[in-house]
């Protein structure tokens, strides 16, 4: 058992004063790997299909919260972790949710998240870049092309699965489509997960009904939390991490370098070492620049 770990059911309540028993759940949610989305233009703003999207997203999460409450959860509080993160309905939102909406947000997909949490339910994942599937890419569409972490590859949902559980608060359950669960399976073996749909491609798939699909997000949720409502120890980080990302463009590579700590191990590729927690944060600060020098829309 990690240190403090029993300190998570005693330490908040559902307002966030202190208190004891309770079960506070942080759920991180993207939208690529919601329910019956395949497309860009169901995911960016602007997009044909964006306004009905967000409702799909905003169900998904409601499946999850829905989840949380049935095993007694006192907080649940939910990040807007996709694109420019105003995507959910604050007014279709499950009223016992807390939302954290907006950006920027310094940690990102896990803004708002530290060990005061008990576990992490990701809704809405999406495999990494160079996989088939729906909408894969890693972090910024075309920009990066591979990500390692500990010299093992990652995308999103590693990143995100070890930040979390550096932060004290583990991943236990993922949704979304059939490439990213098994993403995750890889990553940890003993993670819950919930495909909602099978990819035929990246911009095509064969859709889980939509009540079974959120059936199952729920009833996911709920036995994740009460089988091992504090995540697992499958995977250990050290106490210094190494991130190293490849670029599609070396321009990006040459500005990081101009960050303390960055090198560059060939044109496009970078790396960088250290806690785990400043490293996601760090990351943060390189897709900011990628994105000023880029400019690129993703999956065109």
């Amino acid at each position: 058992m990690a240190p403090g770990r029993d300190d998570k059911f005693e330490t908040m309540t559902v307002d966030g004063r202190p208190g004891g028993g309770t079960l506070r759940v942080y759920i991180s949610a993207d939208m690529e790997g919601v329910t019956g989305l395949v497309d860009a233009q169901d995911v960016q703003p602007h997009g044909r299909d964006y306004e009905w999207g967000r409702l799909m997203m905003t169900e998904d999460v409601n499946a999850a919260v829905r989840g949380a409450l049935n095993v007694g959860a006192s907080s649940v509080v939910v990040n807007d972790a996709h694109g420019p993160m105003r995507n959910l309905l604050p007014d279709r939102l499950h009223p016992a949710a807390h939302l954290v909406r907006g950006r920027s947000k310094p940690m990102g997909m896990l803004e708002g998240l530290d060990s005061s949490f008990t576990a992490t339910l990701c809704v809405g994942f999406h495999a990494k870049a160079g996989t088939e599937g729906i909408l894969s890419h890693s972090f910024m569409g075309h920009e990066i092309e591979d990500m390692w972490l500990n010299d093992q590859p990652v995308g999103e949902i590693g990143l995100v699965h070890a930040t979390a559980t550096a932060l004290g608060a583990p991943v236990v359950m993922i949704s979304g489509d059939n490439v990213a669960c098994a993403e995750a399976l890889a990553w940890d073996p003993n993670l819950a997960t919930v495909a909602v749909k099978h990819a035929h491609d990246r911009f095509a798939a064969r859709l889980r009904p939509v009540a079974e699909a959120r059936d199952a997000i729920e009833k996911t949720a709920q036995e994740a939390l009460t089988a091992n409502p504090g995540g697992t120890a499958a995977r250990q980080f050290t106490e210094r991490s190494v991130l190293a990302v490849r670029w599609q463009s070396a321009t990006v590579a040459s500005h990081l370098t101009g960050i303390p700590g960055v090198t560059r191990t060939d044109d496009r590729t970078i790396q960088v070492d250290g806690q785990l927690t400043n490293l996601f944060r760090l990351f943060r600060v390189f897709t900011t620049v990628a994105s000023a020098l880029t400019n690129q829309i993703p999956y065109c």
